[in-house]
């Protein structure tokens, strides 16, 4: 246990790290106001407009850093600063959920996969790691019987999530590349609000890098310690 505590404490500094980073660069381009004078709701709705998407409804969300898609009920979900502020952290941000948009209208795979996996995510995420601990308890760590299949069940449930964490990798880049293209195509920022639109969505993906990757090492220690106890 004492090498996974460890584990985690390292991936959760670099977790910590990045996701200060990423606050230091919105706090940083949220200063470079656009000089078309078009508030983030107002860049959502023309790059939903200029894809052709008329259903989608662009609305403001409690919170900070809390934007989102939501397909469900065809929503861009933006936080109150981002939906409301002028400047280029909130047109790179209300880009990029737009391009999530952009995804689901126009059925990019990656986009379905993961919502494919969305159910059966909520359900075995919170459960995996109590099944892995307590069926190595019950002696899945030599394989005995009931104790083994409990932990397998769990490292499976838990590699449902890993799954998604890396399917979220090409779906978060190709949004953000897709809001950037579109924000230099149709001149809606300088080079300068480019160059800080680029850099915040770059630090943004990062967090989705560093969370799949704490899931992969999670998967892969639990899964030595229940099949790598077998004879």
């Amino acid at each position: 246990m004492l090498g996974y505590y460890i584990l985690i404490g390292a991936i959760a500094l670099v977790s910590w790290l990045v996701s200060n980073t990423l606050k230091r660069k919105f706090d940083k381009y949220s200063k470079t106001q656009l000089r078309n004078g078009m508030s983030g709701a107002e860049i959502a709705e023309k790059m939903l407009a200029d894809h052709g998407i008329y259903d989608v409804e662009v609305i403001s969300t409690p919170g900070r850093l809390t934007d989102h898609y939501n397909p469900k009920n065809k929503t861009v979900n933006l936080s109150e600063a981002v939906y409301n502020q002028r400047n280029a952290a909130a047109a790179a941000v209300a880009a990029h959920e737009c391009g999530h948009a952009v995804q689901h209208a126009q059925a990019y795979s990656w986009l379905q996969m993961r919502s494919s996996l969305v159910p059966v995510v909520s359900v075995t995420s919170g459960m995996s790691q109590w099944l892995i601990i307590g069926g190595l308890v019950l002696g899945g760590a030599a394989g005995l019987g009931l104790g083994w299949w409990v932990a397998a069940a769990g490292v499976a449930f838990m590699g449902f999530a890993t799954l998604f964490s890396f399917i979220t990798l090409p779906v978060e880049y190709d949004a953000s590349n897709r809001a950037l293209a579109w924000l230099k195509n149709k001149n809606m920022v300088s080079q300068e609000e480019y160059a800080g639109s680029e850099d915040a969505l770059k630090w943004a993906a990062r967090t989705y890098l560093v969370a799949a990757i704490g899931a992969l090492a999670s998967l892969l220690y639990w899964a030595i310690q229940v099949f790598g106890g077998r004879d």
